[in-house]
């Protein structure tokens, strides 16, 4: 980083260097969690786009990747038109148009991008292919997909490609009850970078929900925080003192979390976390933030919340339309379905509250025992 910026610093006409230094710093972002490296990535990225006129697919390719990061999909989808106009390396932008239409929900125009990069032996392919088949509920392929990822990541030796591809397929082993196998390979990520702070607080959430042990899960966190930091660590804390019942401390995680977010640099980043945690206080702010973010990506997620907001607020009926309309059947993930079955109960559609509970309770590692606490109750 410092010798990027003594670098333009010295030759301040040499634009590239903007985009090294840009790089540099997204990789102070992932590393630290700071956000105010992402800001400044940004500002970097928009200056050497300017210079370049809008006409650099690679440099419109970073300013994209840091939109995502920064949960600005539309602006991204934006910059990535720009860059498949441009054509160089359209492989690389269509990739990424995939990524970005299936984050805003526009699930045709991810199909039609995922067939056009088809290549069953290149890793970007097969890690989408995994997505979309997670996407369409299929975890099994979504775990075939990225396994067959994890073997061209290790013969190519990339050390970052080899890391993303073992903590997301520990996740889905996770998301499988293949525990074991989700631990092997949060450590193996762990063996590549010490400080990975996701394979890290992959292992909180093992010792928290399979073991049962929120003392040491805290332990790990705490360990993460003194290196990485990330709001939503004190929202895995608070869970952590509901389970122990501790709501003085619950509630002073949760207070650290809405003071942390507050920060304007994160923008929308938290929307979810914090629409959902005022819904759990009845908070009228849950609906708005809620909208806001049907707005910036309209999924069946951010319908979801959007449910799940209203029904907070006393509107069950408007709640269920939603429900019904937007999400039910388009997303398989266990917080809609739990969701879903609340709301159903509440209106007293009381056939799809069984279906529901029987398929939430398989997913019992994933929701947590805070929430499986509250399954069993339905």
């Amino acid at each position: 980083y410092n010798f990027w910026k003594k670098k333009y610093k010295e030759n301040p006409n040499q634009y590239p260097y903007l985009a090294k230094l840009a790089s540099a710093e997204s990789n102070l972002f992932s590393a630290t969690g700071n956000i105010d490296y992402l800001k400044k990535a940004e500002q970097n990225l928009l200056k050497v786009n300017k210079i370049t006129n809008y006409n650099n697919a690679g440099f419109l390719r970073s300013l994209a990747r840091n939109y995502i990061s920064q949960h600005k999909f539309k602006e991204s989808l934006e910059a990535l038109k720009k860059a498949e106009t441009n054509g160089e390396n359209l492989k690389g932008t269509q990739k990424m148009l995939f990524d970005v239409h299936m984050e805003l929900g526009n699930y045709a125009q991810a199909k039609d991008y995922l067939t056009k990069v088809k290549d069953l032996s290149d890793f970007g392919y097969l890690i989408r292919l995994s997505k979309w088949s997670d996407h369409k509920g299929d975890l099994a392929a979504a775990i075939k997909y990225l396994e067959k990822a994890q073997t061209i990541a290790e013969s190519s030796q990339l050390e970052e490609i080899k890391q993303w591809t073992y903590t997301n397929l520990a996740d889905f082993y996770g998301h499988d009850g293949q525990i074991e196998k989700s631990y092997n390979n949060y450590l193996k990520a762990l063996q590549l970078n010490p400080d990975n702070a996701y394979a890290k607080k992959g292992i909180a959430w093992i010792v928290y929900a399979h073991e049962k042990n929120p003392k040491e899960a805290k332990r790990i966190l705490d360990k993460i925080e003194k290196h990485h930091q990330s709001p939503d660590y004190h929202l895995f804390k608070a869970e952590l003192a509901e389970f122990e019942g501790d709501d003085e401390q619950k509630n002073i995680y949760l207070k650290a979390y809405l003071d942390e977010v507050n920060n304007p640099n994160y923008g929308d980043m938290y929307n979810v976390y914090t629409s959902k945690l005022l819904a759990d206080s009845n908070n009228e702010k849950a609906v708005e933030l809620a909208k806001i973010e049907v707005q910036n990506r309209p999924t069946p997620m951010s319908y979801d919340l959007l449910a799940w907001s209203y029904f907070n607020t006393g509107e069950k009926q408007k709640a269920l339309e939603i429900i019904d309309t937007f999400v039910a059947n388009k997303t398989f993930e266990p917080e809609a379905q739990y969701h879903m079955a609340i709301i159903y109960k509440a209106n007293g559609q009381l056939d799809k509250v069984t279906v529901l509970k029987e398929e939430l309770l398989n997913s019992s590692y994933e929701l947590g025992p805070v929430t499986t606490k509250q399954v069993t109750q339905l």
